[in-house]
């Protein structure tokens, strides 16, 4: 297909921006990103590059004429015949902020398992992108939402009742910009990310079943893998239809906006698009006012998304709740921090919450860029910390294990859980031939949870065993120091998670995961812009055979929780936890040791410095 622009006659010198993806097979992932990486830097290109080995996905802007000699570079490659090129002219990047948010400050190309990420967990069992909807044009999707439900070939459905449409994108671009017609319903998941997709279609199933579904996105990449989701759910749900190259191309179509309102929110530095439309479908947070400029990039205090607030409403140091965040119970409105520090309201329609203080809390208050608060008081924006769990467990057993632990600290930190890469078979422990239990089997595998490992043996078989199996032998507490593996498989899944799911203030790991935490701790400057953080977490942890890890080399905040040489953890002894809190710069590292073995202790004392930790990054 070819490539297109809206300037009739672009300076070839003048700025623009390139969106294209192709799902394909791709056998060879080193070489086409040698290709990205030389051609891209010899083109001084900016912005994303991701390669999966289901294909790839490119946002990135340079000169027109750069742009240009890409595409013709790209085309030469036989995996791209039939790639949708979207090439828009537009001004260079003005807002510092908003181009460094969007990637468009340096040059991203990276490796990673999936393209665009339909799970809580990006490495699990995608739907089969060959069993995507039925593209249809600009143009075929316009005549069908103007002739209100009737016939499309054969296909087609037969009363404006069955015609539905399905929105594939977060809650913050709708706010600005949607579908519209009144002979046709339009479905607006209001999900906070793209990966809370599948399970809004789960829970609106029947909304959907036996209806022709019509799909669309921003540039028709996420209703690849969503309409193949919807149709993986069997009978009634085999009309699925999608919007081929996504809004860009239908306004490129209909310059006036068609039946679309408002404006196309874009993934780069020109934030959103629109037509000769001037209509503005958002509002600012606070007043109600009309209002769509996500320039200021305000965020949500608690789970980080854009909300939109004007420039009246707008005050240095503010922070936000958006609605689903209140709809949750969340937060309470804008809670903006004056000058005298105290916490005042500025939206009249909420009113602030409070929450009894711990007992075991300090009274003395906590700061926030300078501002104090007093004790008791629900701090303006939670911490999120990515939770990785130890070796053979999972993301619900560990979020179990550590449910304690989130709730005496739920009004200042979020926990987020998420499986390792590496599956695990199930194994059982051997009876002795005098025990009655030699006789009986394992349960069934489907009645168990799956079991995850950060960091494999290296003579493991690797991550689709779902059998049992019988242990070499009875259990070795120094098993930990023979799983050596995989560790730059964890570490591209850690990329994916960050760049999907995030992002996170801090990351916490018990074990292995702790292992794992460290070694992105002791990588962090190398990481920037893959994995951002703050602080790590290390409970019961221990150094991998790293050459970071050397005595007071590593430069990163941390608490090291570990069980003392009277707490008998029997898994990770107490000198190899010594010994990796001893890898951290002087004054980067806190030590709490306890008497409680391997877990993480959420009683007083101990629970008291680790709020006390936490409090120094709120």
């Amino acid at each position: 297909m070819s490539h297109n622009n809206n300037n009739n006659n672009p300076d070839p010198n003048q700025y623009g921006v390139l969106l294209y993806y192709q799902y394909a097979t791709i056998s060879d992932l080193q070489s086409l990103l040698a290709f990205y990486e030389s051609n891209c830097n010899s083109l001084g290109l900016l912005g994303r590059v991701r390669l999966a080995p289901h294909g790839v996905n490119v946002t990135v802007g340079g000169k027109l004429s750069s742009l240009e000699t890409h595409i013709d570079a790209v085309k030469a490659i036989s995996l791209f015949e039939g790639t949708d090129f979207k090439l828009a002219s537009s001004h260079h990047p003005l807002n510092d902020k908003v181009a460094h948010e969007c990637g468009f400050t340096s040059l991203s190309i990276r490796i990673v398992k999936e393209l665009v990420t339909l799970s809580s967990h990006p490495l699990l069992n995608p739907p089969d992108i060959s069993n995507a909807g039925r593209h249809l044009s600009a143009v075929e999707f316009h005549s069908l939402l103007q002739s209100a439900g009737k016939l499309l070939d054969e296909e087609s459905p037969t009363d404006d009742k069955k015609l539905v449409l399905l929105d594939a994108r977060n809650l913050y671009e709708t706010r600005i910009g949607k579908f519209h017609t009144p002979s046709v319903e339009t479905l607006d998941p209001g999900i906070r990310q793209y990966s809370d997709l599948p399970s809004w279609i789960d829970e609106n199933a029947e909304q959907l079943r036996g209806k022709h579904i019509l799909m669309y996105c921003t540039g028709g990449i996420r209703c690849e893998m969503a309409s193949a989701y919807v149709r993986s759910k069997g009978a009634g749900f085999e009309n699925v239809f999608q919007l081929y190259g996504g809004i860009q191309r239908y306004l490129e179509q209909y310059p006036d906006g068609g039946f679309f309102k408002g404006k196309n929110f874009v993934f780069d530095h020109r934030i959103s698009v629109g037509s000769s439309d001037e209509n503005i479908l958002g509002s600012c947070l606070l007043c109600g006012s009309s209002f769509d400029d996500y320039s200021p990039r305000c965020r949500c205090t608690h789970c980080r998304m854009l909300v939109l607030v004007c420039d009246s409403c707008r005050m240095e140091g503010a922070v936000y709740v958006c609605e689903l965040c209140q709809k949750h119970s969340n937060g309470v409105g804008s809670v903006p921090i004056t000058e005298d520090s105290k916490i005042k309201v500025a939206s009249p329609q909420f009113e602030l919450k409070t929450v009894n203080s711990d007992s075991s809390v300090s009274p003395q208050p906590t700061w926030r860029h300078g501002k104090s608060y007093a004790a008791g008081t629900e701090y303006p924006r939670k911490l999120r910390i990515l939770c990785l769990h130890g070796f053979r467990q999972n993301a619900s057993g560990f979020k179990g294990r550590t449910a304690s632990l989130a709730k005496k600290l739920k009004n200042i930190a979020e926990l987020v859980f998420i499986d390792a890469p590496h599956e695990l078979p199930f194994i059982y422990q051997h009876s002795d031939a005098s025990s009655p239990l030699q006789t009986c089997p394992p349960p069934p595998s489907e009645n168990c949870r799956k079991k995850y490992a950060w960091l494999v043996a290296p003579d493991s078989s690797g991550g689709t065993e779902t059998d049992w199996k019988k242990a070499d032998g009875p259990f070795d507490p120094l098993q930990y120091q023979q799983q050596t593996d995989g560790f730059h498989v964890s570490l591209s899944y850690l990329k994916t998670v960050f760049s999907q799911e995030g992002p996170f203030d801090g990351i916490m790991g018990f074990s292995q995961g702790a292992a794992m935490a460290a070694s992105i701790c002791a990588l962090r400057e190398r990481l920037k812009g893959a994995i951002d953080f703050r602080f790590g977490i290390l409970c019961s942890g221990y150094a991998l055979p790293l050459t970071e890890f050397q005595q007071g080399s590593i430069n990163c905040p941390s608490l090291h929780i570990f069980g003392s040489d009277l707490g008998k953890d029997r898994q990770i002894a107490n000198q190899a936890s010594r010994d990796l809190a001893m890898s951290f710069e002087n004054g980067c590292s806190t030590v709490i040791e306890h008497d409680c073995g391997h877990i993480i202790p959420t009683r007083s004392p101990f629970i008291d410095e680790i709020k006390g930790f936490l409090q120094r990054f709120l």
